[in-house]
């Protein structure tokens, strides 16, 4: 179509204007219609299906929705920014809002791709942009003031509207014209994605308060260069970071024993700086009497400013775990370097089941005070000198010697319950406890602090264990054991020892003994032992010479009754056995009481063969009187009268005077005395009478 024009001097732009307008005034009465810059005339039927087009209702919402799809589905397709450090390790995802509306629900990331299209109420000038960027995470994109895409989508979704709605509709003459319409859609979905890509291209963008003016070309380059300005401003401290760290690094870790990781060439420990951020927080928490989770350490150091991964967070904590500096639990359990593995470590410290069960809290750290009293006891105690600086290294370390100490301390203590008189008992027993005590100490605060506060005790025990591990591992315990030996026979026998030289080393010997510490004096012992035995030996032997006649004169009795008995050859050589036991007994005792006891079984012995003499004798008389008729009668034409009854024998019993009279001595002072004596005795004897006996008294 050709438009003519009434004077070639007319201004031309002005008569564009009109034209414009004019078609404009067309396309509200649906006989235009535009297409991009075309306008196109209608037919009655096309007009009939434009206006029942125009007529359908399309929020601006819808609109934006469309925008939002075609930007971040199509020409920006990004979710998320890769930081190029480390190899792209930090992803960051971002919030996707187009007019103050989020493309989708549940967004709440730390930082913000805002566009602004001519539609947006919040467009302003430049200051107010700058501003606007500057106050809130994000990047800020203002697209030219054009129209043209948004006029494009609303048009394009009215005919999807349209055909949706009219899909019923089945006018012959109008499937044409609708068919058509589809296609009209479609051309104008990919004019308003052209237009929009144009206005990315030609887009204001501000970030931190600043314009960006940007070489690239690229509407994802453009996106891109903005989008790390802003990370690197809402995630400052990302650069904390120096060392990219994983879980083979936790490894390491537990394996190194405690020594710094350094950069290379340097004395800075790696990630000091965010190892300084994580031990404030949970001091900080530690302060206000909270365990701090890993669930919570993990939250608040992947967000800004710091933007860590996972594997960041864990290898921190884990630092500062094997550094002393905080203190573990799980399920209100400790967790130490003694009481778990390094892989059950590090399966708490990775794992996400244990997030909310794993807790930590600000470790209290040993002052060089109670540092220096743990490695004096342990340089006394157990001869051992501690190099390392680490708190849990020292501490296991003294427990595994106190462990040992603790274990030799219970051998010995088996010595005591053998022979409870020997030196150091509760000794032993205080430094199994003081050992007890330290071993079950699972914080290396309390483990230092108690040392310290038991310096004394511990360096104590430490002076006085020296010469109680000699005397069991040396020849100290031989001289005591004699000593013991040698003094509980004495004690046996003190009723019968009258000897003041005996009795003098007696004593000597016997204050060494009770001393709670002997061992300075114990090399006396042999000497005074040697004293004892030879003083003992001469008054064994004056007292032997008594007991050896008492056992004569007892076997000289029995073998005079045995000599002209029926029984003689029967019981000869038991009873030659029998004296000759009792006599050896006599010989080797080196027991006082026992030698004295001896003459008394020698006197039990003679009257217990005396009546076993008797009794044997009656046996074999008695089997030797002939047997008596007991019937009369006539035989052979003799009577025979009956046989005369043998006499009753009566038996002989033996008893001892001392059985009888149990008193060692009279004391007699008149008539009286003597007739109460004799009345007593005569009592004796008439109760050792029996029926058909002959009592036998022996003196």
């Amino acid at each position: 179509t050709s438009l003519m024009v009434s004077n070639v001097n007319d201004d031309r732009m002005a008569l564009a204007q009109q034209v414009e307008d004019a078609l404009k005034r067309l396309v509200r009465q649906t006989l235009v219609q535009k297409n991009g810059d075309i306008y196109v005339f209608l037919t009655d039927e096309e007009q009939e299906i434009n206006r029942a087009i125009e007529s359908q209702n399309v929020d601006s919402g819808e609109v934006i929705a469309k925008v939002s799809e075609m930007i971040f589905d199509g020409l920006y397709d990004e979710k998320k920014y890769r930081y190029p450090a480390f190899n792209g390790r930090y992803v960051f995802a971002f919030n996707q809002v187009v007019d103050d509306k989020p493309y989708k629900a549940n967004q709440n990331n730390d930082i913000t791709l805002k566009i602004l299209t001519p539609n947006s109420d919040e467009r302003a000038d430049e200051t107010t942009m700058r501003i606007l960027s500057g106050q809130s995470s994000c990047v800020l994109i203002v697209l030219p003031d054009d129209r043209t895409f948004l006029d494009e989508i609303r048009s394009a979704l009215q005919i999807e509207k349209f055909i949706r709605i009219d899909a019923t509709n089945a006018v012959t003459q109008f499937e044409s014209i609708k068919e058509a319409k589809k296609v009209e859609m479609r051309e104008r979905n990919g004019a308003a994605k052209l237009f929009l890509s144009e206005s990315l291209k030609n887009a204001e963008i501000y970030v931190n308060g600043d314009k960006i003016q940007s070489g690239a070309k690229e509407i994802a380059s453009k996106i891109n260069e903005a989008l790390g300005k802003l990370v690197s401003t809402v995630y400052h401290k990302l650069s904390y970071i120096d060392t990219a760290m994983s879980e083979s690094d936790i490894r390491t870790l537990f394996k190194n024993n405690g020594q710094q990781l350094t950069l290379e060439g340097t004395n800075t420990v790696k990630n000091e700086l965010a190892l300084h951020d994580v031990n404030d927080y949970i001091a900080l928490n530690t302060q206000r009497h909270m365990k701090t989770s890993m669930k919570s350490i993990l939250e608040r150091f992947l967000k800004a400013p710091y933007g860590f991964v996972e594997a960041d967070v864990q290898w921190l904590v884990a630092k500062l775990f094997k550094d002393g500096e905080i203190a573990m639990f799980v399920n209100n359990d400790t967790v130490t370097l003694l009481s778990k593995t390094p892989e059950e470590i590090i399966r708490y410290l990775t794992r996400k089941e244990f997030n909310e069960k794993l807790m930590t809290e600000k470790r209290v750290k040993a002052n060089e005070k109670q540092k220096k009293s743990v490695r004096t006891v342990m340089k006394e105690l157990f001869n051992v000198t501690s190099a390392s600086d680490d708190d849990d290294a020292v501490m296991r370390s003294f427990l595994g010697y106190a462990s040992n100490l603790k274990t030799d301390l219970e051998k010995l203590d088996i010595h005591y319950a053998t022979q409870p008189a020997y030196p150091g008992k509760q000794l032993i027993a205080s430094g199994k406890k003081l050992m007890a005590d330290v071993i079950q100490m699972k914080y290396s605060n309390e483990f230092f602090a108690g040392i310290d506060h038991k310096k004394d005790d511990f360096l104590d025990f430490a002076e006085d264990y020296e010469p109680v591990k000699k005397f069991f591992a040396g020849e100290q315990k031989g001289i005591f054991d004699k000593a013991l030996k040698l003094m509980k026979i004495y004690d046996d026998s003190k009723t019968f020892i009258v000897n003041s030289e005996i009795e003098a080393v007696v004593a000597d010997i016997k204050s060494i003994l009770k001393k709670s510490v002997p061992y300075s004096e114990i090399f006396k012992l042999p000497e005074l032992l040697d004293t004892f035995i030879n003083l003992y030996s001469k008054l064994l032997n004056e007292m032997q010479k008594p007991i050896d006649n008492a056992i004569q004169e007892a076997r000289q009795r029995v073998f005079e009754e045995l000599q002209n008995k029926k029984c003689h050859y029967k019981l000869t050589d038991k009873y030659v056995k029998l004296f000759s036991e009792i006599s050896d007994k006599a010989m080797s005792c080196n027991n006082v009481a026992i030698l004295q006891n001896i003459k008394v079984e020698a006197d039990a012995l003679k009257v217990r063969c005396l009546n076993e003499i008797e009794k044997e004798e009656a046996k074999i008389i008695a089997a030797e009187q002939p047997a008596h008729v007991a019937e009369t009668g006539n035989y052979g034409g003799e009577t025979i009268a009956p046989a005369t009854p043998a006499p009753k024998v009566k038996r002989k019993k033996t008893v001892s005077i001392k059985s009888i009279n149990n008193a060692t001595t009279w004391q007699l002072e008149n008539e009286a005395d003597v007739k109460k004596y004799v009345a007593e005795l005569e009592k004796k004897l008439m109760n050792t009478l029996e029926e058909d006996t002959i009592i036998n008294i022996e003196f």
